[in-house]
């Protein structure tokens, strides 16, 4: 097909002649042709992620509103041992949900700042994050500022934090006087319909595309996907995250399991310990954990009258920490 044959590109353009060189385009043409390719369903356009003009802190037409305190975090670090390597970029938005639209609504700070590690950054890492010795040389995170950022704030959310968790609570213990939220295992993404929880497709999903792997770059793409809305529980990702906070989890650890039980445990979501040498299930609810127990009972322990199992219970201030939660012996018998 030559460049002169007429083409259906959009109702703007009636030939690919007529299409000018990007560089030709005024800003204000701009959305017409997005509008154009938006029009037809074989075009998807992904934005580049710029911060959304968020209400302020002092934006009186928001003071109405009943909100809880959040704050988004993303670390880079110089590996992923959080005992023997070190945070070397913090980055955290603080932000205001809103109870009734179940949406952020407010950003009032953002806070991004290196750290010099005291030693080379491996190559590897810089790899990741292009974060270098020199950018970081001479550098530390203003404490002062992060325990000020950090008063009020009713939920930490960083995607993955059980990476992010230990490394800011071994740099800054305050963290782990808060609770914490987890954008990748705190939503169902796949009961959802959503095939992956990598942040740069959540991110594309919501019409965006960004440079990962930097910490506040990533947080204002966590931002964003706290707004999306999830068809299943038919409220956004912030909701869920909010309306788990007074949530406990439990983790049954199997104790004496039968040997031949290994593969109906493994079938029913248990996961083998190898250091502890015991299959083990997290729970989500109260609900959920009886269930299991008389699950347990007379499909795994044929109600043996001394059988019992280990029951840990992680409420939001240990969950995705290094910090173990409340442990305690569960008699099977009397179930």
């Amino acid at each position: 097909m030559g460049r002169s044959t007429p083409v259906n590109v959009s109702p703007i353009f009636k030939s690919l002649d007529m299409i000018p060189h990007p560089n030709d385009i005024s800003s204000q043409d701009w959305p017409a042709l997005v509008s154009a390719l938006q029009a037809n369903p074989d075009y998807k356009v992904l934005r580049r992620l710029s911060p959304t003009p968020w209400l302020t802190a002092d934006d009186s037409s928001a003071e109405h509103l009943s909100t809880l305190k959040g704050v988004v975090l993303d670390t880079e670090t110089t590996g992923m041992n959080s005992l023997s390597d070190r945070v070397i970029e913090l980055g955290m938005i603080v932000f205001e949900y809103e109870l009734q639209s179940a949406k952020v609504v407010r950003v009032s700070r953002v806070f991004n700042e290196l750290e010099d590690p005291g030693f080379p950054i491996p190559p590897e890492s810089t790899q990741v994050h292009h974060i270098t010795d020199e950018m970081v040389k001479g550098k530390k995170i203003d404490d002062r500022v992060v325990h000020e950022l950090l008063q009020g704030v009713n939920l930490v959310i960083a995607h993955n934090a059980s990476f992010d968790r230990p490394f800011v609570e071994n740099r800054w213990p305050i963290f782990a006087t808060l609770p914490w939220g987890c954008s990748i295992h705190d939503v169902n993404w796949r009961a959802n319909g959503v095939g992956s929880a990598k942040l740069e497709y959540l991110t594309m999903l919501q019409g965006f595309f960004y440079e990962a792997h930097r910490a506040v770059t990533d947080c204002w793409a966590l931002l964003e996907v706290l707004n999306m809305h999830l068809a299943l529980e038919d409220q956004t990702v912030a909701q869920t995250l909010f309306d788990s906070i007074e949530k406990t989890e439990h983790q049954v650890y199997a104790i004496g399991s039968p040997f031949e039980s290994k593969d109906l445990l493994k079938s029913r979501s248990y996961r083998w310990n190898g250091e502890i040498k015991c299959w083990s299930r997290v729970l989500s609810s109260e609900q959920a954990l009886r269930e299991e127990l008389a699950w347990l009972k007379v499909n795994v322990y044929g109600h043996k009258r001394d059988a019992k199992v280990e029951i840990e219970t992680f409420s939001r201030l240990e969950k995705y920490s290094d910090r173990p939660g409340e442990k305690r012996l569960q008699s099977l018998a009397n179930l």
